[in-house]
Protein backbone atom coordinates (compact mmCIF):
# COMPACT_ATOMS: atom_id res chain seq x y z
CA UNK A 1 0.00 0.00 0.00
CA UNK A 2 1.09 3.57 -0.77
CA UNK A 3 1.83 5.59 2.54
CA UNK A 4 -1.09 7.74 1.16
CA UNK A 5 -4.26 7.46 2.50
CA UNK A 6 -7.04 7.05 0.73
CA UNK A 7 -10.39 8.33 1.83
CA UNK A 8 -13.40 6.80 0.14
CA UNK A 9 -16.41 8.70 1.34
CA UNK A 10 -19.98 7.27 2.28
CA UNK A 11 -22.84 9.89 2.75
CA UNK A 12 -25.83 7.73 2.04
CA UNK A 13 -25.98 4.70 1.26
CA UNK A 14 -29.28 2.59 1.36
CA UNK A 15 -30.48 2.25 5.12
CA UNK A 16 -29.87 5.42 6.72
CA UNK A 17 -33.29 7.53 6.98
CA UNK A 18 -34.33 10.96 7.84
CA UNK A 19 -36.40 9.11 10.90
CA UNK A 20 -33.19 7.46 11.90
CA UNK A 21 -30.87 10.52 11.21
CA UNK A 22 -31.78 14.18 9.66
CA UNK A 23 -27.78 14.13 9.15
CA UNK A 24 -28.10 11.47 6.31
CA UNK A 25 -28.04 13.62 2.99
CA UNK A 26 -31.12 12.26 0.96
CA UNK A 27 -32.12 14.88 -1.49
CA UNK A 28 -29.43 15.28 -4.35
CA UNK A 29 -28.79 18.81 -3.14
CA UNK A 30 -28.00 17.62 -0.03
CA UNK A 31 -25.76 15.07 -1.55
CA UNK A 32 -23.90 17.31 -3.52
CA UNK A 33 -23.44 19.63 -0.53
CA UNK A 34 -22.01 16.95 2.12
CA UNK A 35 -19.87 15.86 -1.20
CA UNK A 36 -18.53 19.02 -1.37
CA UNK A 37 -18.09 20.21 2.10
CA UNK A 38 -16.07 16.69 2.09
CA UNK A 39 -13.76 17.91 -1.18
CA UNK A 40 -12.55 20.81 1.07
CA UNK A 41 -11.43 18.90 3.94
CA UNK A 42 -9.70 16.17 1.85
CA UNK A 43 -10.91 12.86 0.31
CA UNK A 44 -9.93 11.10 -2.75
CA UNK A 45 -13.41 9.76 -3.49
CA UNK A 46 -17.14 9.27 -3.27
CA UNK A 47 -19.39 5.94 -3.09
CA UNK A 48 -22.59 7.18 -3.86
CA UNK A 49 -26.04 5.93 -3.49
CA UNK A 50 -29.12 7.90 -5.03
CA UNK A 51 -32.74 8.23 -3.66
CA UNK A 52 -36.08 8.95 -5.23
CA UNK A 53 -37.17 12.32 -4.27
CA UNK A 54 -40.39 11.43 -3.53
CA UNK A 55 -40.17 8.42 -1.44
CA UNK A 56 -36.72 8.94 -0.11
CA UNK A 57 -36.18 5.26 -1.22
CA UNK A 58 -32.51 3.75 -2.87
CA UNK A 59 -32.89 4.27 -6.90
CA UNK A 60 -30.91 3.10 -9.22
CA UNK A 61 -32.40 5.72 -11.67
CA UNK A 62 -29.42 7.32 -14.28
CA UNK A 63 -30.76 10.52 -14.00
CA UNK A 64 -30.77 10.84 -10.64
CA UNK A 65 -26.93 9.74 -10.52
CA UNK A 66 -26.55 12.21 -13.11
CA UNK A 67 -28.06 15.04 -11.46
CA UNK A 68 -25.77 14.47 -8.66
CA UNK A 69 -22.37 13.83 -10.11
CA UNK A 70 -23.13 16.83 -12.61
CA UNK A 71 -23.58 19.06 -9.44
CA UNK A 72 -20.31 17.07 -7.37
CA UNK A 73 -17.94 18.09 -10.71
CA UNK A 74 -18.97 21.49 -11.07
CA UNK A 75 -17.20 22.28 -8.22
CA UNK A 76 -14.55 18.86 -8.12
CA UNK A 77 -13.71 17.99 -11.64
CA UNK A 78 -11.34 15.74 -10.18
CA UNK A 79 -12.94 13.65 -7.88
CA UNK A 80 -13.15 9.95 -8.32
CA UNK A 81 -16.57 9.11 -8.73
CA UNK A 82 -18.25 5.58 -7.91
CA UNK A 83 -22.22 4.94 -8.39
CA UNK A 84 -23.35 2.17 -6.34
CA UNK A 85 -25.03 -1.50 -8.78
CA UNK A 86 -26.44 -2.88 -5.52
CA UNK A 87 -28.72 -5.93 -5.34
CA UNK A 88 -30.56 -5.39 -2.16
CA UNK A 89 -33.64 -3.51 -3.97
CA UNK A 90 -33.48 -4.89 -7.56
CA UNK A 91 -32.85 -7.80 -9.38
CA UNK A 92 -32.27 -7.05 -13.04
CA UNK A 93 -29.51 -6.70 -14.31
CA UNK A 94 -31.01 -3.69 -16.49
CA UNK A 95 -32.00 -2.15 -13.43
CA UNK A 96 -28.81 -2.47 -11.52
CA UNK A 97 -26.82 -1.20 -14.46
CA UNK A 98 -28.50 1.85 -15.06
CA UNK A 99 -26.33 4.26 -13.32
CA UNK A 100 -23.23 2.76 -15.93
CA UNK A 101 -25.12 4.12 -19.04
CA UNK A 102 -23.84 7.75 -18.10
CA UNK A 103 -21.50 9.16 -20.73
CA UNK A 104 -19.38 12.21 -21.44
CA UNK A 105 -19.14 14.60 -18.12
CA UNK A 106 -21.49 12.36 -16.33
CA UNK A 107 -19.70 8.90 -16.82
CA UNK A 108 -18.63 7.51 -13.56
CA UNK A 109 -14.99 5.85 -12.83
CA UNK A 110 -16.00 2.79 -10.82
CA UNK A 111 -18.97 1.30 -10.19
CA UNK A 112 -19.70 -0.80 -6.79
CA UNK A 113 -19.02 -4.59 -7.42
CA UNK A 114 -20.10 -7.19 -4.71
CA UNK A 115 -18.42 -10.12 -5.41
CA UNK A 116 -20.87 -12.56 -3.51
CA UNK A 117 -24.53 -12.86 -2.32
CA UNK A 118 -24.37 -11.81 1.71
CA UNK A 119 -27.33 -11.22 4.45
CA UNK A 120 -27.55 -8.17 6.50
CA UNK A 121 -29.28 -8.02 9.73
CA UNK A 122 -32.86 -7.92 7.82
CA UNK A 123 -32.33 -8.05 3.90
CA UNK A 124 -30.45 -10.01 1.75
CA UNK A 125 -28.29 -8.66 -1.28
CA UNK A 126 -28.01 -11.30 -4.06
CA UNK A 127 -25.30 -11.60 -6.23
CA UNK A 128 -25.60 -14.43 -8.42
CA UNK A 129 -22.56 -15.66 -10.39
CA UNK A 130 -24.41 -14.48 -13.82
CA UNK A 131 -24.70 -11.41 -11.96
CA UNK A 132 -21.67 -10.52 -11.21
CA UNK A 133 -20.18 -11.40 -13.86
CA UNK A 134 -22.42 -9.62 -16.13
CA UNK A 135 -21.43 -6.63 -14.42
CA UNK A 136 -18.08 -6.72 -14.37
CA UNK A 137 -18.17 -7.49 -18.22
CA UNK A 138 -20.33 -4.25 -18.84
CA UNK A 139 -17.90 -2.42 -16.87
CA UNK A 140 -15.29 -3.61 -18.81
CA UNK A 141 -17.03 -3.06 -22.54
CA UNK A 142 -17.67 0.90 -21.06
CA UNK A 143 -14.43 2.00 -19.45
CA UNK A 144 -15.53 2.10 -16.05
CA UNK A 145 -13.67 0.02 -12.82
CA UNK A 146 -15.28 -2.18 -10.49
CA UNK A 147 -15.09 -1.28 -6.55
CA UNK A 148 -14.63 -4.78 -5.34
CA UNK A 149 -16.95 -4.81 -2.29
CA UNK A 150 -15.33 -7.77 -0.33
CA UNK A 151 -17.46 -9.07 3.00
CA UNK A 152 -15.62 -12.15 3.49
CA UNK A 153 -12.92 -14.15 2.19
CA UNK A 154 -14.23 -16.32 -0.69
CA UNK A 155 -15.00 -12.96 -2.42
CA UNK A 156 -11.28 -12.31 -2.50
CA UNK A 157 -11.09 -15.55 -3.99
CA UNK A 158 -13.76 -14.75 -6.42
CA UNK A 159 -12.34 -11.63 -7.73
CA UNK A 160 -9.43 -13.64 -8.85
CA UNK A 161 -11.60 -16.37 -10.61
CA UNK A 162 -12.92 -12.80 -12.62
CA UNK A 163 -9.41 -12.37 -13.02
CA UNK A 164 -8.78 -15.77 -15.25
CA UNK A 165 -11.90 -15.00 -16.80
CA UNK A 166 -10.57 -11.55 -18.22
CA UNK A 167 -13.44 -9.74 -16.96
CA UNK A 168 -11.65 -7.62 -14.61
CA UNK A 169 -7.99 -6.63 -14.71
CA UNK A 170 -5.43 -4.76 -12.57
CA UNK A 171 -4.51 -2.31 -11.02
CA UNK A 172 -7.70 -3.36 -8.46
CA UNK A 173 -9.44 -1.05 -5.49
CA UNK A 174 -11.05 -3.21 -3.10
CA UNK A 175 -13.29 -2.55 0.32
CA UNK A 176 -12.86 -5.06 2.82
CA UNK A 177 -16.23 -4.78 5.01
CA UNK A 178 -16.19 -5.84 8.65
CA UNK A 179 -18.76 -6.69 11.51
CA UNK A 180 -21.43 -7.69 9.49
CA UNK A 181 -23.15 -10.22 10.84
CA UNK A 182 -23.28 -12.63 8.63
CA UNK A 183 -19.84 -12.44 7.16
CA UNK A 184 -16.05 -11.92 8.41
CA UNK A 185 -16.00 -10.00 11.78
CA UNK A 186 -13.86 -6.83 12.71
CA UNK A 187 -11.12 -8.30 14.26
CA UNK A 188 -7.45 -8.64 13.13
CA UNK A 189 -7.07 -11.94 11.90
CA UNK A 190 -10.49 -12.12 10.15
CA UNK A 191 -8.39 -8.76 8.28
CA UNK A 192 -5.61 -10.14 8.09
CA UNK A 193 -6.67 -13.16 6.62
CA UNK A 194 -8.19 -11.25 4.18
CA UNK A 195 -5.61 -8.42 3.52
CA UNK A 196 -3.25 -12.01 3.15
CA UNK A 197 -4.97 -12.95 -0.17
CA UNK A 198 -5.71 -9.88 -1.81
CA UNK A 199 -4.48 -9.98 -5.73
CA UNK A 200 -1.28 -8.15 -5.98
CA UNK A 201 -1.60 -4.60 -7.38
CA UNK A 202 -4.40 -3.82 -5.14
CA UNK A 203 -4.99 -0.86 -3.21
CA UNK A 204 -7.47 -1.21 -0.28
CA UNK A 205 -9.88 0.06 1.76
CA UNK A 206 -10.84 -1.14 5.83
CA UNK A 207 -14.38 -0.41 6.76
CA UNK A 208 -16.35 -1.32 9.80
CA UNK A 209 -20.40 -1.80 10.11
CA UNK A 210 -21.99 -0.35 12.58
CA UNK A 211 -19.51 0.41 16.26
CA UNK A 212 -17.38 -1.54 14.31
CA UNK A 213 -16.66 1.82 11.62
CA UNK A 214 -14.17 3.93 13.94
CA UNK A 215 -11.98 0.32 14.98
CA UNK A 216 -11.41 -0.65 11.61
CA UNK A 217 -10.56 2.63 10.39
CA UNK A 218 -8.33 3.49 12.95
CA UNK A 219 -6.64 -0.19 11.97
CA UNK A 220 -6.35 0.53 8.55
CA UNK A 221 -4.72 3.97 8.85
CA UNK A 222 -2.24 2.21 11.25
CA UNK A 223 -0.85 -0.46 9.20
CA UNK A 224 -1.18 1.88 5.80
CA UNK A 225 -4.33 1.05 4.18
CA UNK A 226 -7.24 3.55 3.36
CA UNK A 227 -10.43 3.64 5.00
CA UNK A 228 -14.00 3.87 3.86
CA UNK A 229 -15.87 6.38 5.95
CA UNK A 230 -19.47 7.84 6.37
CA UNK A 231 -23.14 7.61 7.12
CA UNK A 232 -23.68 4.36 4.92
CA UNK A 233 -22.08 2.19 7.36
CA UNK A 234 -22.71 4.18 10.75
CA UNK A 235 -24.93 6.94 11.65
CA UNK A 236 -23.54 7.28 15.44
CA UNK A 237 -20.39 9.62 16.07
CA UNK A 238 -19.54 6.92 19.44
CA UNK A 239 -19.89 3.30 20.26
CA UNK A 240 -22.59 3.94 22.76
CA UNK A 241 -24.41 5.70 20.51
CA UNK A 242 -25.25 8.45 22.35
CA UNK A 243 -24.21 11.07 19.75
CA UNK A 244 -25.47 11.02 16.00
CA UNK A 245 -22.90 11.18 13.95
CA UNK A 246 -22.58 13.76 10.68
CA UNK A 247 -20.70 13.25 7.75
CA UNK A 248 -18.35 15.94 8.39
CA UNK A 249 -17.34 14.72 11.89
CA UNK A 250 -16.73 11.61 10.61
CA UNK A 251 -14.27 12.69 7.71
CA UNK A 252 -12.71 15.71 10.17
CA UNK A 253 -11.97 12.37 13.19
CA UNK A 254 -10.43 10.54 10.04
CA UNK A 255 -7.90 13.53 9.48
CA UNK A 256 -7.12 13.83 13.07
CA UNK A 257 -6.56 10.10 13.47
CA UNK A 258 -4.52 10.36 10.07
CA UNK A 259 -2.47 13.14 11.34
CA UNK A 260 -1.40 11.46 14.61
CA UNK A 261 -0.38 8.41 12.19
CA UNK A 262 1.89 11.12 9.63
CA UNK A 263 -0.69 9.78 7.02
CA UNK A 264 -1.45 12.58 4.14
CA UNK A 265 -4.36 12.08 2.26
CA UNK A 266 -4.08 10.82 -1.08
CA UNK A 267 -5.39 13.28 -3.69
CA UNK A 268 -7.57 12.14 -6.31
CA UNK A 269 -5.23 13.02 -9.24
CA UNK A 270 -2.99 11.12 -7.42
CA UNK A 271 -5.44 7.94 -7.32
CA UNK A 272 -6.34 8.37 -10.35
CA UNK A 273 -2.68 7.76 -11.59
CA UNK A 274 -2.54 4.77 -9.54
CA UNK A 275 -5.73 3.38 -10.88
CA UNK A 276 -4.56 4.22 -14.54
CA UNK A 277 -7.55 6.44 -14.71
CA UNK A 278 -8.71 9.34 -17.24
CA UNK A 279 -7.60 12.30 -15.75
CA UNK A 280 -10.38 13.83 -14.34
CA UNK A 281 -11.76 17.51 -15.58
CA UNK A 282 -13.75 16.10 -18.40
CA UNK A 283 -12.30 12.47 -18.90
CA UNK A 284 -13.61 10.11 -16.65
CA UNK A 285 -13.04 5.99 -16.02
CA UNK A 286 -10.53 3.75 -16.39
CA UNK A 287 -8.08 4.57 -19.94
CA UNK A 288 -7.89 2.68 -23.12
CA UNK A 289 -5.43 -0.21 -22.68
Amino acid sequence: MDDKLVINFTPTGMIPTKSMTPYVPVSVSEIVEDVHKACELGITMVHLHARDPISGEPTHEKEIYGEIIEGIRKHAPYLVICVSLSGRNVKKLELRADPLMLEGPLKPDFGSLTLSSLNFNQTASINSPSMVQDLAALMKEKGIVPELEVFDIGMINYSKYLERKGLIKSPYYFNLLLGNIACAQADILHTGVMIRDIPEDSIYSLAGIGNQQLKMNSLAIAIGAGVRVGLEDNIWFDTSRTKLATNIGLLERIHTIAKANDREIMTPQEFRLKMKLEPGNGKYGRKAS
